[in-house]
């Protein structure tokens, strides 16, 4: 059981490395984070297409890692 939850736990870990990678930047760099950051915190820009799938991809395997990897430490 504990193999199988650490092999399950290195293959999350690989997704979510994949899926971060994948998406777009949200800003200029730190240019972007001075200046532009409240445009991105307080503005209505929503996700759209594939750049939803990812948002919402990393946000299942991001919970998946912390579940699996509090499961290993417990077994």
């Amino acid at each position: 059981m504990h193999a199988f939850l650490l092999t399950l736990l290195v293959i999350v870990s690989l997704a979510l490395i994949v899926v971060v990678l994948l998406q777009s930047g949200k800003s200029a760099g730190l240019s972007g984070a001075i200046s532009g950051g409240a445009e991105q915190l307080f503005g209505k820009q929503k996700a759209r297409g594939m750049d939803l799938v990812l948002h919402r991809a990393t946000i299942v395997l991001s919970v998946l890692f912390f579940v699996l990897t509090i499961a290993v430490t417990k077994i």
